[in-house]
């Protein structure tokens, strides 16, 4: 966020013996860790017989990640690479399943002849056959998808891109405008188009390929694409059914500015007037439809509003509409944890991944009910079902296993879901870190859970040197999943000697909404008084060394430890990157505004001192923790002013700091794999050096 088989590990030997076993086994080292293969998604194929998984990895040499699909066919039982370009992405099967479509930057021809320095092109939607062969791309208009899907009888693909302009229109602009950005005001809604498959099929066998001539005066959409739907919102989802075409939308700008400009509409396959289906204050997604087409799912994931209200960070909840009457019921309502991902079956059952404490396990949902599937003890996310199969693939992991595709021959047969990936072999070779679940009673009496990872062989010690490392969101929860990268460095620390402590504090999800929403209007003051009362308990309990106590955390867990750092002078040691430490700006900079609002009663000037309070920059001066600090300048989520705003108070102040700047990376550091390689190297070099052994 794996297991080698589905099945219980039956240890064999006594605690002791294992314990030496782990400790003999060599340690995870900094390039191996870094070196992680990731698993974004996988898709099952209509009849169950094959999968398609879309990974990630970094290319160390080229400075970037790539992003390839794999196929793996059951009559071979072999994953084999479906693309090779490193530019592919988001993978849908056909109906029928003779075809993958996906989503490729990989330049044509035409892209080249423009731009001599680009090594991409625009994100158009491309075609693989299942049965092999060279991917040809929808079209070759440059034109960014913003979303596709297939038709439901396969003969269409239907995507949606931003209104393009002709070549007179483009050259008006330019003339006007020159290099001047318009704010809002040049922003241009989205189309959602649909081209027919044997179209690009029969262009794509033209032999000689036709020369692609300069955009068109007049018509800068591909020949064959038909206009469903108009809208003056962008279109990031589509599903389509036999009688209904439904999308989500969201804000024009693409900053997530409110929640209003995210609404459900319908539309007929062969286009016309579309028709709001929903109007919430909730941000609406994965658009599903029941087989027979009379109902449409959703989820409201966690931190996205909620439909029954105003506006508010709850847990993910899961919605189905009949679009006939527009009438919406919220499903499983009776699970008190937060429903996650979900799959419509090929008999229309509902199963979600339902994330509560530390384990996220599988539910059948009926109606309000949510009945616990029989599975194993973990992570399982990424559900998907068969169309016309029982079968269902699903991702899981734990925290020494690496994220794994499982293909179950149906729901209820989990625990003998075999594995059909085998990715990141190495963390099996190497020494694993134990875990437990640690609780303890917050000020006000409630209970809080965090988990606790130790050094290797050092489950039961005592007096260890610790280090806080704070999840971000707030609405997360750190538990038994699989994670390693720049952000989720835990088991690294481990292997490094520290006991790595995760409070899932209030605002995390996966302990109730009442949970959730006792994070505001104290966005970091609540928190970190839990945070706080977790680290006494621990020093309490003599597990942690008071002496030798680290802290950190990134996005949100760098707004927590940059305001702890202020709370307390008890840390040698701080590591933390794109942390806000006030709000007001950072509320007119965050792509998501109106969650800061949220979280902090209103806007900036409807309660000024409660955004002062809970600032960490109005009481640096009580500042006395060396910090370690990164931001990439390209980050509109935590706006890279803040993190120069803290290099300058730490300088002003005295305070032994190094701030790294990443080039072009925006909140997640998903450019160049050197960046998260160079933070997580110098995020621990820094911690021996204030920490020590």
């Amino acid at each position: 966020m794996m297991l080698r088989t589905m099945g219980i590990f039956l240890c064999v030997c006594s605690f002791l013996e294992l314990g030496k076993a782990q400790v003999a086994r060599p340690s995870i080292t900094l390039d191996e860790f870094m070196n992680t293969t990731e698993i974004h998604s996988a898709k099952i194929s209509p009849d169950g017989s094959s999968v398609v998984v879309w990974t990630g990895a970094p290319d160390w040499q080229h400075n970037r990640f790539r992003d390839d699909l794999w196929l793996w066919q059951e009559k071979t039982g072999a994953l084999t690479p479906l693309t090779q370009s490193g530019n592919d992405s988001q993978p849908a099967w056909s109906p029928d399943g003779r075809y993958v479509a996906f989503l490729s930057s990989r330049p044509l021809a035409e892209d080249d002849s423009e731009d001599k320095s680009s090594k991409e092109g625009p994100e158009r939607v491309w075609i693989i056959a299942a049965s092999g062969g060279e991917a040809f791309p929808l079209y070759t208009e440059k034109l960014e998808a913003h979303a596709f899907a297939w038709s439901s009888d396969g003969t269409k693909i239907l995507f949606s891109v931003q209104q393009p302009l002709t070549k007179a229109q483009e050259d008006a602009q330019k003339q006007e405008w020159k290099d001047v950005v318009r704010w809002r005001e040049q922003d241009r809604g989205d189309l959602l188009l649909a081209i027919p498959l044997q179209a690009a099929i029969e262009e794509n066998r033209k032999t000689p390929a036709p020369q692609k001539k300069k955009q068109d005066e007049e018509h800068p959409l591909p020949a064959a694409a038909q206009t469903l739907a108009k809208n003056d919102r962008s279109v990031t989802e589509i599903a389509a059914s036999a009688g209904e075409v439904a999308f989500e939308t969201g804000t024009v700008s693409r900053r997530m500015e409110g929640p209003e400009a995210y609404e459900i509409y319908l539309v007929s396959p062969n286009g016309g007037e579309a028709r709001q289906l929903t109007h919430n204050q909730a941000v609406e997604s994965g658009l599903q439809w029941s087989p027979d087409g009379k109902r449409l799912y959703f989820n409201v994931r966690a931190a996205a509003g909620s439909l029954e209200g105003k506006y508010q960070d709850v847990q993910g909840r899961l919605y189905a509409v009949d679009p006939a009457s527009g009438k919406v019921d919220r499903l499983g309502d009776d699970f008190t944890g937060s429903l996650e991902d979900y799959a419509v079956t090929d008999n229309g059952t509902i199963i979600a991944a339902g994330l509560t404490g530390t384990q996220q396990q599988l539910y059948k949902i009926a109606g309000s009910h949510a009945e616990p599937l029989k599975g194993t003890a973990g992570t399982y996310s990424g559900i998907q079902a068969a169309l016309h199969s029982h079968k269902i693939i699903v991702l899981h992991s734990t925290i020494t296993d690496p994220t794994q595709v499982f293909l179950a021959d149906d729901p209820g047969a989990l625990p003998q879901a075999k594995a059909i990936t085998q990715f990141n072999p190495i963390f099996h070779e190497r020494a694993q870190p134990e875990w437990d679940a640690y609780r303890w009673k917050a000020d006000d009496g409630t209970q809080v859970e965090g988990v606790l990872i130790y050094p290797l062989g050092k489950k039961g010690a005592k007096h260890l040197r610790m280090l806080t490392l704070i999840h971000g969101g707030p609405a997360d929860a750190d538990g038994n999943r699989f994670g390693a990268d720049w952000y989720d460095w835990a088991t690294l620390a481990a292997a490094n000697g520290w006991l790595v402590f995760r409070p899932n504090y209030r605002g995390s999800s996966g302990y109730g909404d009442k949970f959730m929403l006792d994070i505001a209007p104290h966005l970091v003051s609540r928190p970190g008084k839990d945070i706080l009362e977790g680290v006494d308990a621990l020093v309490k309990d003599g597990i942690a060394d008071p002496d030798r106590l680290a802290i950190g955390g990134y996005s949100y867990g760098g707004y927590m430890t940059n305001w702890l750092i202020t709370q307390t002078t008890r840390f040698k040691a701080a590591v933390t990157g794109a942390g806000a430490v006030e709000h007001a700006a950072n509320w007119g900079n965050d792509d998501e505004t109106f969650d800061d609002a949220w979280y902090l009663g209103g806007k900036p000037w409807d309660d000024p001192e409660l955004y002062q309070s809970e600032a960490a920059l109005f009481q640096f001066n009580k500042v006395k923790t060396p910090v370690h600090l990164v931001g990439g300048d390209a980050d509109i989520r935590v706006s890279y002013l803040e993190d120069v705003l803290m290099e300058r108070a730490l300088s002003q102040l005295g305070i032994p700091h190094q701030f790294l700047v990443f080039p072009g990376e925006g909140h997640p550091l998903d450019k160049n794999p050197w960046h998260g390689y160079i933070k997580v190297r110098e995020e621990l070099k820094w911690m021996e050096k204030y920490v020590g052994q």
